[in-house]
């Protein structure tokens, strides 16, 4: 399994994707439930999210209101801050 992700990793448009899927409870239209779904998946197409998101329309008695999605590459080059100030310790 690590090896698979290794070589996901490798390329540039995978990214961990996250999707926030607000949907009508069946039995309560009016009432509003959280779904949070999370995969790697190809941007900025996302075939895997789109793939879960019929699914869901097809398979799912919930009917969805909105999906919100957010990404982060996954190689990005390092994030260094230098920090003014001296530390002494005992």
């Amino acid at each position: 399994m690590l090896q698979d992700i290794e070589t996901i990793v490798r390329i540039p448009d995978w990214r961990l994707t996250t999707a926030e899927i607000l949907y009508h409870m069946p039995d309560h239209p009016g009432v509003l439930q959280t779904f949070v779904w999370q995969k790697l998946d190809c941007a900025p197409v996302f075939p895997e999210l789109s793939r879960f998101l019929e699914f869901w329309r097809r398979e799912i008695e919930g009917p969805l209101h909105s999906v919100r999605v957010a990404s982060s590459a996954l190689i990005r080059p390092a994030e260094l801050r230098y920090a003014n100030g001296q530390f002494t310790l005992h």
